[in-house]
């Protein structure tokens, strides 16, 4: 069975999040200002395209970001909500390529591309024991 026999270019996903002391710059130590961090929202991006496609891989499998490329155009304090998006626009082979966006209540707040690759949960595994 193919990899992405299920798997389709248009497949959105989507994932949310409060704004809060855990996701700021600050707590993140990306910045000294108490809004929603930068790698908080690359976080809520990858979890987006994530849900998009990991329950339509075989069993076994899972994907693996290896690639962000975003802009973090406006900031979002405390109490407020973030939102991704993602839609997969290509697929490689085992590589996947997704536009993700996020919003807040105002609006876009961030935009860009994400890569991620098919792996085989196992074997990964065990290439990453090797690191150790």
């Amino acid at each position: 069975m193919s990899l992405t026999a299920k798997i389709e270019t248009g497949l959105r996903g989507a994932a949310r999040e409060e704004v809060n002391e855990k996701n700021t710059a600050i707590t993140y130590g990306s910045g000294s200002i108490n809004v929603f961090a930068t790698p908080a929202m690359i976080g809520l991006m990858e979890k987006a395209a994530l849900s998009s496609v990991d329950q339509l891989l075989p069993e076994g499998h899972s994907t693996v970001g290896i690639k962000v490329d975003v802009e973090h155009v406006a900031a979002t304090p405390i109490g407020g909500f973030v939102e991704a998006r993602s839609e997969l626009l290509e697929i490689d082979g085992r590589r996947l390529v997704f536009k993700v966006e996020a919003f807040d209540g105002k609006g876009l707040v961030g935009r860009g591309r994400h890569e991620r690759f098919i792996v085989s949960t196992e074997k990964f595994l065990m290439k990453v024991k090797e690191r150790l």
